[in-house]
């Protein structure tokens, strides 16, 4: 009985000593594995719920995911400013120079779609959404800024309410009209000021094109009224060349039916598609 006992105890304490000494051999090429290979790179296991390549434009953080991101909580604005807070060019094009003061990426700009798409998704209505949070700590000027941010918040939501639809601007939210078109797209204003600076009366925030208009018919002969002539039909030019391409040497600048279709620019009435600038 005896003899049977201690031979159950040495089995079970040789099969402990194996077993520790697996563990050991085990743990010590574990650290081996780790250290002498890409597993002991945190880019490795970061890789692994990365949703998708980067874009050709921050290609070269693909193996810096704290370029952009936050432990536990994500992409981080701050860190997007850390990087474009100096582009000169951005801020300086009216288009864009309101990036000084947004201090919100994410709504806008996506990543990791692939190095063939640009990481933005222009969204108007997430732009008037980050315009209508709370102000910052106030200073001068801003003593009634949040009063009328509660105005137009209230006024918003009764338009919601109603079904969405905003007075004089059919294309737009509610909360898209208390954006103003101009003072991003000025600089692209076709009309040169002649509607004003309500792009919204017309045009909607998905595309710039209208599908309701029609242009006046092809025999209307009072184009200036909408359009007004490029600078270079203001010199010279308009008569040596322009003028004679066309093949009307006598016709005004004022009269764009004389050689121009309603179908483009530059498709010349006898001549067809001509563009040599």
């Amino acid at each position: 009985m005896m003899a049977g006992t201690w031979v159950k105890r040495a089995a079970i304490v040789l099969l402990a000593v194996v077993l520790g000494v697996g563990l050991v051999v085990l743990g010590v090429g574990l650290v081996v594995l780790v250290w002498r290979t890409s597993l002991g790179r945190a880019i490795t296991w970061q890789q692994q719920a990365s949703p998708g390549p980067l874009s050709a434009a921050h290609a070269s953080l693909e193996n810096n995911c704290a370029a952009c991101h936050a432990p536990v909580k994500g992409p981080e604005s701050a860190r997007c400013i850390a990087c474009h807070a100096n582009d000169v060019a951005l801020l300086q094009r009216q288009t864009t120079t309101f990036h000084a003061r947004i201090g919100s990426c994410r709504e806008c700009h996506s990543e990791h779609q692939g190095a063939g798409r640009h990481p933005i998704a222009m969204d108007h209505d997430a732009l008037a959404r980050i315009a209508l949070r709370p102000s910052r700590p106030a200073g001068r000027g801003t003593a009634g800024a949040e009063p009328l941010r509660e105005q137009l918040l209230a006024w918003i939501k009764r338009a919601d309410e109603a079904g969405g639809a905003s007075h004089g601007h059919p294309y737009l939210t509610p909360r898209e009209t208390v954006l103003d078109c101009a003072a991003c797209h000025g600089t692209k204003d076709h009309h040169f000021r002649f509607f004003g600076r309500d792009c919204a009366e017309c045009h909607r925030t998905a595309a710039w094109t209208i599908p309701e208009y029609r242009h006046p018919s092809p025999r209307n002969t009072v184009c200036a009224q909408c359009h007004q002539q490029p600078p270079s039909h203001c010199m010279e030019h308009f008569h040596m060349v322009s003028a004679k391409v066309a093949r009307q040497p006598h016709a005004r600048v004022d009269q764009c039916f004389l050689c121009h279709q309603t179908t483009s620019w530059n498709d010349i009435k006898g001549v067809g598609w001509y563009k040599h600038h």
